[in-house]
């Protein structure tokens, strides 16, 4: 990089992981001049830090909030769908191995008030086209015997399952170089602004200097540091900081073929195809803070004890076995979340040409919602699967903002 530089591209996208490299990939395809560019190293940020689960059942955090939040997170259904058979083509589309493993998940409970939270999610995701379905504690010990036999049954779903975090990213980005897309690690975004063509100017400084970028189109995909960029330009973007935890154990023979969530606790477990079991469901770490006391966003959360023996309970009491094994690591990574729980993908109404792709569930979600992304940014209008998503449900934040 030259200080001083001034450099064109059709849109800049600042951060490297899921979204951002996705996005990359299919913009690059579709003819655009990308640019994407990331403070540290590929996949440094939640796309890489989470335990790769494919959740397609409508989460517990939407269910434990009421039945309106219910409502609300049974309309991802529709895009779950979509990200289903997003995942089935995955490796094709890139013409490589990606540790894909789709056989299928299971919501359990452990109680008869928990079995009928299941069956009021299930006769949703269904009327929705989820062919989810309930199993009685006879079936769900016939079909995974590892689990507790005091566990009072689940929702099936055929079609869950995991990937590998760890190399997606990866496949991506390389994908987009071949379609001649620059990606730049080591570089942050330190200076946005829109001119008065509307266009935008970006600064990016790195150890070799400064470049700067003129562009027409901008896509912040940054998780949470997204609102800290938007800011730049004296926008709101209501996403928060969830620091959460992942743990892994020993290796051990083949005993869960399946992802397992929990309707009423976090947990979520699963078995890589090296006998490792993963670990998580939503436990919060706990952030670094500076010394005024805010939140220190740029430092890794740390492990909060008591969270993960409390991660760790509920997973030994739905597999009872698991309590002979090891641990071996726990981690921290930092996702976000929105005010409504939903994530916020599109663009800006206060700042036409900016766009955001940030919240939960963007690893299961990231690559059916890059495409759609892309093809939003190149055609000019959202198409309907994203109407729910878009920034515009929090416009009215940015009804006091003055861009040129």
């Amino acid at each position: 990089m030259m200080t001083g530089e001034t450099s064109n591209f059709d849109i800049l996208i600042v951060g490297g992981g899921l979204v951002g490299c996705a996005s990359a990939w299919h913009l690059a395809r579709l003819g655009l001049k990308v640019l994407v560019a990331e403070r540290g190293h590929l996949n440094a940020g939640a796309s890489g830090q989470n335990a790769g689960s494919l959740h397609f059942q409508i989460e517990r955090r939407f269910l434990e909030q009421g039945e309106k939040a219910a409502a609300d997170g049974a309309r991802i259904v529709t895009l779950n769908r979509l990200a289903i058979e997003e995942w089935r083509g995955i490796e094709d589309m890139l013409s490589r191995p990606l540790d894909v493993a789709m056989h299928g998940g299971l919501m359990v409970a452990e109680t008869e008030e928990q079995m009928a939270l299941l069956a009021f999610k299930v006769a949703r995701e269904n009327e929705l086209g989820l062919s989810t379905q309930v199993l009685d504690r006879a079936q769900l010990r016939e079909r995974a015997p590892s689990l507790s036999p005091h566990l009072a049954g689940a929702a099936w779903l055929a079609e869950e399952g995991h990937a590998n975090p760890r190399i997606l990213v990866d496949a991506f980005a390389e994908g987009a170089g071949e379609q001649g897309a620059q990606i730049r690690t080591g570089i942050a975004l330190t200076a946005l602004s829109m001119a008065r063509d509307g266009t935008y100017r970006a600064v990016l400084s790195g150890p070799d200097g400064e470049m700067r970028v003129r562009t027409p189109r901008v896509l912040l995909a940054s998780g949470h540091w997204v609102p800290r960029l938007a800011g730049m330009l004296g926008l709101n973007v209501p996403l928060y900081a969830a620091p959460l935890m992942m743990s892994v154990t020993d290796r051990t023979e083949p005993v869960l073929p399946y992802l397992i969530q929990h309707v009423g606790a976090r947990l979520s477990m699963k078995q890589t195809e090296d006998g490792n079991l993963l670990i998580g469901g939503g436990w919060p770490s706990r952030l670094a803070r500076r010394a005024d006391g805010t939140p220190d966003l740029d430092r890794p959360a740390t492990v909060e004890m008591k969270n993960l023996r409390a991660n760790l309970a509920v997973a030994a009491r739905v597999m009872p076995g698991l309590a002979q094994r090891s641990l071996l690591r726990t981690w921290t990574g930092t996702t976000c979340i929105s005010a409504d729980q939903l994530p916020i993908v599109g663009e800006i109404p206060a700042a036409p040409g900016l766009f955001v792709a940030a919240g939960g569930s963007l690893f299961t979600l990231g690559p059916v919602l890059a495409r759609l992304l892309a093809r939003t940014i190149v055609e000019g209008s959202p198409p309907e699967e994203l109407s729910m998503f878009l920034p515009r449900r929090f416009a009215h934040l940015d009804a006091f903002a003055v861009l040129p």
